[in-house]
């Protein structure tokens, strides 16, 4: 079956939309840190499970991603996208509106399985935009650049609502976005038809998305219950026992969820490694810098959002202006590379911070080096991985490659946060907090820098145009 052509000015009113998706996912990630206290207070959180405000998001989104993009093959990537969009209006409405801690974790899953379903869906939706035209390259960069920005209005809007509104507004707030990209979608996006069998892999489904949500779980959970108590060992032990599982399963399933040749494709598990720890490296940045503005220097929540624009404003530029036209020039590998070891190197500078520093010497330039290397590496990781797939296979390989970014971020975060945990200790003095970051900051340097070695040795093709076909493979 036809389907008219997509002309220019929807093409670019689709990228938008898609945009917003990621906008929107990342947002929901950090819009409600300046919220917390005032839902402790009011739903009666304890101190230790409040940040499952946080962590039922981030599990959800994490276990869920790769089906989701198994979906998007399945049924269409429109129909999931659309399906996502309501399932995370769902969920934000049912967070705001919870008044026990039990409801609260719920509505905060709901949105994570919809975003889970919202993000392989539109970079598949992406490629079939943009696959085969010399804007695909800006196009990934518009959607790269979407996400720091997403970051950066959270921490923002999440402060003001807080503040001049009222705390469920920070989940609220999703609504009418979801509702407007709703309304373009079928004009402005393409109808898709099923590319893969009909089919679904329900117990490769149960087992990743319980195997990852378990050793995310045991992870984020155990600086504070313990790394060697019985709750952490049990669940890290039962979700690599179902992940086991999951690729015995995948190795006899006549339509898997994950074809696992798939993952024998270089390239492939290349990128995705890359963004795995560029994300476990990226993340714990800004987290950590975060905490570094507030607690130690004594910036206001508003304050520490304003120091972090620079480092916004440089990765958007650098995303949409800069990096397409150097990866056309050199090829993704050598941007990954680069990218990966200027993070490091900014990373590395970012842990010499002082208790007594300040922000133009402190933090200024080396976050700006550390965004610089970020922005170079994101978009040519992400777009070799999905470029690296069949046609057939977009959306599991935009499942897998977000699944990559996420779990990456969730494990290097919980697992830095642990270091900072043991070296500050308890009641720590700015001293100790300093110096517990500035090991935080060391270790995302040591995880930039394997991404780097990573991508050097395993990345290895040859050089292709990234202006031939909707798949072809930038090296």
């Amino acid at each position: 079956m036809s389907h008219p052509p997509i002309t220019p000015a929807k093409r670019w009113l689709g990228l938008v939309l898609i945009a917003m998706a990621q906008f929107v996912v990342i947002m929901d990630t950090s819009i409600i840190g300046v919220a917390l206290p005032d839902i402790q207070r009011e739903l009666g959180f304890t101190p230790e499970s409040l940040s499952w405000v946080f962590n039922a998001y981030v599990v959800a989104f994490g276990g869920l991603l790769l089906l989701g993009g198994r979906l998007a093959d399945v049924f269409g990537a429109r129909k999931i996208f659309v399906l996502g969009w309501i399932v995370l209006i769902a969920g934000s409405i049912l967070a705001g509106a919870a008044g026990t801690v039990g409801l609260e974790i719920t509505g905060r899953a709901i949105q994570g399985a919809g975003s889970a379903l919202i993000a392989p869906a539109a970079l598949t939706l992406l490629m079939m935009l943009f696959g085969g035209t010399s804007d695909l390259p800006k196009a990934f960069a518009v959607y790269g650049a979407a996400a720091p920005i997403g970051g950066t209005a959270g921490v923002f809007l999440g402060g003001v609502l807080t503040e001049y509104v009222s705390w469920p507004w920070v989940f609220y707030v999703t609504v009418p976005i979801a509702l407007f990209v709703l309304a373009f979608t079928a004009t402005s996006l393409p109808r898709t038809v099923r590319k893969a069998s009909g089919s679904i892999d329900i117990v490769g489904a149960i087992t990743v998305t319980g195997g990852l949500a378990a050793v995310v779980y045991a992870v984020v959970n155990a600086p504070e219950v313990g790394w060697l108590t019985w709750s952490t060992l049990g669940l890290l032990s039962g979700g690599l026992v179902l992940l086991v599982i999951f690729f015995l399963v995948q190795a006899r399933s006549r339509n898997p969820l994950l074809r696992l040749g798939l993952l024998r494709t270089p390239l492939l598990g290349a990128a995705n490694g890359a963004q795995l720890l560029l994300g476990a490296a990226w993340v714990s940045m800004w987290f950590f810098l975060n905490l570094y503005l507030q607690q130690v220097l004594g910036a206001s929540a508003f304050a520490a959002g304003a120091a972090l624009l620079p480092m916004t404003g440089l990765v958007v530029l650098v995303m949409v202006a800069l990096a397409p036209r150097l990866q056309g020039r050199f090829g993704a590998k050598a941007l990954i590379v680069s990218g990966l070891l200027l993070l490091a190197a900014g990373l590395a500078w970012l842990a010499f911070v002082r208790p007594d520093g300040n922000y133009v010497v402190d933090v200024l330039p080396a976050s700006l080096v550390a965004a610089l290397g970020m922005s170079l590496a994101f978009v040519p990781s992400l777009g070799t991985a999905i470029n690296a797939a069949p046609p057939a296979e977009t959306g599991v390989a935009s499942g897998l490659v977000s699944t990559s970014y996420q779990i990456g971020s969730a494990l290097g975060l919980a697992g830095l946060t642990a270091v900072v945990s043991g070296i500050s200790g308890t009641d720590p003095s700015r001293v100790e907090l300093t110096q517990g970051y500035s090991a935080a900051f060391i270790g995302a340097a040591i995880l930039a820098l394997v991404g780097a070695l990573v991508t050097a040795i395993a990345m290895r093709t040859p050089r292709v145009s990234t202006h031939t076909t909707a798949h072809s493979v930038p090296a």
